[in-house]
């Protein structure tokens, strides 16, 4: 805590990488950081990052303002009856839809900026897909969280979102009853579009949380610096925990306001990492191979096929009826343009391999290697001479190879059409050298290997299987590495202050110690209950009830007090008697409410089991972190118990200590 007048200092650092990196705010020297409070970027540091947010951001409000202007247009066109009225508000939702169709196409713009999150390298490499952080709103919480809304752009800025994700917990098992919504207003745009949406289910907070999570994976993939195997290896780390963030919410929520974080966007944000994962291998595959064997040649061909069959799978689910229309146009150009891109570079790969190979003079072990691994080239087996044959003409070899050539100058031209239809790509000085250097290259190939009396006609190469050494890995986020700790623990055990309770206002007793004691029975801990007063006695004429729960004692809080402590408290009292704070326990809901939400779905055992291993290993309660929204069985082992007229927790594994003072 800060003393009153000093002055918050913050040391600006900039992040690993290049000067466009976001710039964090430090923690405090002093040690005062505790292991619940981490710092975001500095939301005012104009890193090429942060441009884009705050444009984000801008025109995030526009959106929001035209919509409501719309929906307002809408009701009032449909309720009056009056022509001219209604001729006027035409007029006027014409212009809303214009201006709503250009902040579209600014927001698209913004989406496909895909230069600022690549790293600056002299490698010449294609471009990955990187998402934007959804933006949201200022939530009435503490400081300390609301950093998740700056998170940098490395493991920091993972951990401080895994991190608020996990407090979320607390926070819905302290202040979110299963029965009712609170007043807190959860707000959110839609990552691709800035469609606002609003909710008051923490559900969507945390569905929110896990998208960005996912996306600042991707950004922290396509900032690697991939010409060296080290930063290639970093790359396919991150997008596989994109697919895996990405994937985990699809699994665990449905229902979801927004069509970002919906099952059909979901799943083609899985296919997409995957396929950009894919194409590392392929990078690294390439990089590490630097001879010209026959077989090295035919894996780098298959590799390249293999990542074009998976941006085409990608390019099909960003085709479909409720994806054709969101996904930004410069995506699905991308997407397209790699996969012709790969496939053209397996044909060169495999001419490559045709043309340049040689009978091996080390024996005839590898020349049988080299046929075994040529027989399982082919999706189907060409028609014509046995491909053994093939491979010891080289004439037939020269053919077969050119074939290639020009099946893969043909998607080269396919490729760089794409590419110049969409205005967005056309500003990608990187992608247009990849795609031009590797057509020259397939060219310069093709007229190595044409002659002038060759007068046979070109066949038709065949279809290349594709196969890969490395299979991608989805992997799931891991919450269980960033350790929390609930920052409401001085409100009490949450297994008992919990939301799911209800309270009675805290009472204040005071008790006169007599020759029979003060007249009360004493179980449990943490905290101590009353399970029992004396007729008559002390207890009983201050207003103590058998049921209420004992708080505090002479102010001294001791809601974590051990039965041991609080008796020793009460016998420690002065001849003037004790102050104790008690509560009472009017009802403890067993039963979870379904809300109309975004509400888990009935797969998420999983995250019930990490919920339930995270707080049982702090003595918390074990109930799940999803049960915000699911509808349980009303059990009839009896979670609570009757005392006399109160209600009560039982105590299990706490010792169950009672005596009479």
């Amino acid at each position: 805590m800060e003393e009153p007048g000093e002055t918050r200092e913050f040391e600006m650092s900039l992040s690993d990488g290049g000067s466009d990196d976001d710039i964090p705010l430090t923690l405090p020297a002093d040690g005062s950081h505790s292991g619940s409070i981490r710092k975001g970027c500095d939301p005012f540091a104009q890193t090429q990052r942060s441009k884009l947010q705050h444009r984000r951001a801008r025109i995030n409000q526009q959106i929001n303002k035209e919509m409501r202007m719309r929906a307002g247009a809408e009701n009032l066109f449909r309720a009056t009856t009056n022509n001219k009225v209604r001729e006027t508000v035409a007029l006027e939702l014409s212009f809303v839809n214009s201006n709503l169709q250009l902040l579209k196409e600014e927001l698209e713009e913004l989406n496909s900026n895909m230069e600022a999150y690549q790293m600056d390298s002299e490698a010449v490499n294609v471009p990955m897909i990187p998402l934007g952080l959804k933006e949201t709103k200022e939530v009435d919480f503490t400081v300390s969280v609301q950093a998740m809304r700056t998170p940098s752009r490395n493991q920091a800025g993972l951990e401080l979102l895994m991190e608020y994700y996990n407090q979320l917990y607390y926070l819905d098992q302290r202040f979110f009853p299963a029965h009712r919504n609170l007043g807190v207003q959860f707000h959110w745009y839609d990552s691709l579009t800035g469609v606002p949406s609003c909710q008051r289910a923490l559900a969507f907070e945390k569905g929110s949380v896990l998208f960005n999570i996912g996306a600042l994976y991707t950004q922290i993939g396509a900032r690697q610096d991939r010409s060296a195997a080290c930063g290639i290896d970093r790359a396919i780390d991150a997008f596989q925990r994109a697919a895996g963030a990405f994937n985990y919410l699809k699994e665990n929520f449905s229902n979801a306001p927004s069509l970002d974080m919906s099952c059909p966007s979901l799943c083609m944000l899985v296919r997409l990492m995957v396929a950009q994962v894919q194409e590392c291998v392929f990078e690294r595959v390439t990089l590490t191979t630097q001879d010209t064997h026959f077989t090295s040649q035919l894996c780098l061909a298959q590799e390249a096929a293999r990542v074009s069959d998976v941006y085409l799978l990608v390019q099909q689910t960003m085709t479909q009826p409720l994806m054709k229309d969101y996904v930004p146009f410069s995506w699905a150009s991308m997407v397209q343009v790699k996969s012709e891109h790969f496939r053209a570079l397996s044909h060169y790969y495999a001419a490559v391999a045709l043309c340049d190979h040689v009978l091996s003079a080390e024996g005839q072990d590898c020349d049988e290697e080299a046929e075994k691994a040529y027989l399982q080239f082919y999706v189907n087996v060409p028609a014509g001479p046995p491909l053994c044959q093939i491979l010891r003409d080289p004439e037939k070899r020269r053919k077969l190879g050119k074939a290639h050539l020009r099946r893969a100058v043909i998607r080269h031209e396919e490729a760089m059409r794409v590419h110049s239809l969409c205005k967005i790509l056309r500003k990608m000085d990187i992608l247009q050298d990849v795609l031009s250097l590797t057509h020259k290259r397939s060219l310069d190939k093709y007229s190595e290997l044409d002659r002038e009396d060759d007068f046979d006609e070109t066949a038709e190469a065949p279809e290349i299987q594709s196969h890969t050494h490395w299979k991608p890995d989805i992997t799931p986020p891991n919450f269980s590495t960033v350790q929390v700790t609930d920052i409401f623990q001085r409100l009490g055990p949450l297994s008992v202050f919990c939301a799911r309770a209800r309270w009675g206002p805290v009472r204040l007793i005071c008790l006169q110690r007599r020759e029979g004691g003060l007249g009360l029975t004493l179980r449990g801990d943490s905290p101590v209950l009353v399970a029992g007063v004396v007729p008559g006695g002390c207890a009983e004429e201050a207003g103590l009830r058998e049921g209420d729960y004992i708080v505090a004692v002479d102010g001294q809080d001791c809601k974590w007090a051990k039965h041991g402590e609080v008796v020793h408290m009460l016998k420690s009292c002065s001849d003037r008697g004790v102050e104790i704070s008690v509560v009472t326990l009017h009802s403890y809901d067993t039963q979870q409410v379904e809300r109309r939400a975004i509400v888990p779905s009935h797969g998420s055992d999983k995250e019930n089991t990490r919920q339930r291993l995270l707080s049982g290993a702090k003595g918390q309660s074990s109930a799940s972190l999803l049960n915000w929204n699911r509808k349980k069985k009303r059990e009839g082992s009896g979670v609570t118990k009757r005392i006399g007229s109160t209600f009560s927790l039982s105590f299990g594994s706490i010792r169950d200590t009672e005596a009479m003072y």
